[in-house]
């Protein structure tokens, strides 16, 4: 439940929902900065990707461990957050990805889905938008 502070009525959200989102935005934090151990952290040992809606891309720490190093590898890998929003022990993100595809570097919409428990992520959903690679100008 939402509580009000002060003549302004500022919402304060549940602890919980605080709880979520900082871990959540520590495991943005690390994935920008190609911090493989940082992020691992924020993951519980059993955790699982999934493209949304059911898709398994990755199931423990090791599986995420694997898949992150591979993206890492990206020198210009990097999520902008456009958007979040938090319910309870629910963190769902809207970013924006720069990476470097087959075709080349470019951009790519994602929304994630997170479900945090005991502190940790224990799943997460992605949907991916179209990519749009950019243009190489030569002269």
């Amino acid at each position: 439940m939402y509580r009000f502070s002060g003549e302004r009525k500022k919402v304060i959200p549940p602890k919980k929902a605080l709880d979520s989102a900082s871990v959540v935005q520590r495991q943005l934090d690390a994935y920008n900065a190609h911090n493989l151990e940082a992020l691992l952290e924020t993951y519980a040992e059993d955790a699982q990707q999934f493209e949304h809606p059911v898709k398994l891309l990755a199931s423990g720490i090791a599986q995420l461990r694997e898949r992150f190093a591979i993206r890492f590898a990206e020198p210009n890998l990097h999520a902008q957050l456009l958007n979040r929003i938090v319910m309870g022990s629910t963190v769902i993100d809207h970013e924006l990805v720069t990476r470097t595809f087959p075709e080349g570097p470019g951009t790519i919409e994602l929304v994630a889905t997170y479900e945090v428990l005991n502190g940790k992520i224990a799943k997460a959903w992605f949907i991916t938008g179209a990519k749009t690679i950019k243009s190489v100008v030569t002269e």
